[in-house]
């Protein structure tokens, strides 16, 4: 799971956060643990931060480091809360091509709980708009946008869009 503020452990560099879960359950040595913390700050494009502490990193960095974190372990379905929340625009978008990269590369289910309308749209597949507690629609982006009734031209102005 990527959580809206990244809740990465500010006692800890980098390498300690993003290893976290490798050393809980797993049996790799040392250099294994290492070796997949690096490949997996790469794949999230983020080089020679291992030492850093969060406090030492932007916005954005520290939600790819929490990604990083999220996908050491290659789950099957990564759960994103508000990615780009607190983000400039530039940044969101990096996160948004991100998510979809990884869900190409590895193969990986995303589900993302957002209020950004573009974001949806860009990383989506399948839109489901809630309200309330309760879908108003779901279906592919593209019905989302070109349906007799677009679904988020209908969505009440400042509604919890998901």
């Amino acid at each position: 799971m990527l959580f809206q503020s990244g809740a990465l452990f500010d006692s800890m560099t980098v390498r300690e956060n993003v290893s976290f879960a490798l050393v809980e359950h797993t049996d790799w040595d040392e250099a294994k643990v290492l070796a997949r913390a690096e490949e997996v700050l790469r794949l999230v494009e983020l080089d020679g931060v291992l030492d850093l502490m969060p406090s030492d990193l932007s916005g954005g960095m520290r939600k790819r480091v929490a990604l990083a974190r999220a996908i050491a372990l290659a789950p099957a379905a990564i759960l994103y809360d508000e990615p780009t929340t607190g983000l400039d625009p530039i940044t969101a978008n990096t996160i948004n091509r991100l998510i979809r990269s990884l869900q190409k590369r590895l193969g990986v289910t995303s589900i993302v709980v957002t209020h950004d309308i573009h974001s949806a749209f860009t990383v989506g597949d399948r839109i489901a708009f809630l309200h309330e507690g309760r879908i108003l629609f779901h279906g592919t982006t593209a019905e989302a946008r070109n349906g007799r009734r677009a679904a988020a031209a209908e969505f009440p102005p400042g509604g919890g869009y998901a």
